[in-house]
């Protein structure tokens, strides 16, 4: 969080390279926001998130090249990088239904980008 830039609030999940997970510690890798049925609708929060992860993983002393997020309906899915100061979206929706192993698969090669 940080007020100063008005970026506080709660992500609904986060991947962390934590090995305990009762207390946020740096690296924050990845953040997944949760909407119902509107995954556009998502993006400026999941965006705003993965800047605060940034930030926090910057003043922890973790700074990442790149920080990912997630919206999700549940069963659909769609992918953002923040690199820099620039924004990459995945253009493409993925299926949870339809395509379980690319889902996973994407969210595996965040981690390991990671470390």
């Amino acid at each position: 969080m940080d007020r100063e830039q008005s970026l506080s609030g709660y992500c609904d999940f986060l991947i962390s390279l934590s090995p305990e997970q009762l207390f946020l510690r740096a690296p924050v890798i990845a953040l997944v926001e949760a909407k119902n049925e509107n995954l556009i609708g998502g993006l400026g929060q999941c965006v705003a998130e993965m800047l605060a992860a940034r930030l926090f993983n910057e003043r922890e002393g973790h700074p990442l090249a790149s920080v990912y997020g997630a919206v999700a309906t549940g069963t659909a899915w769609k992918f953002v990088k923040l690199a820099e100061r620039t924004v990459y979206l995945d253009l493409k929706d993925y299926s949870l239904e339809d395509q379980p192993d690319k889902v996973v698969g994407i969210l595996s090669a965040m981690v390991k980008q990671a470390v």
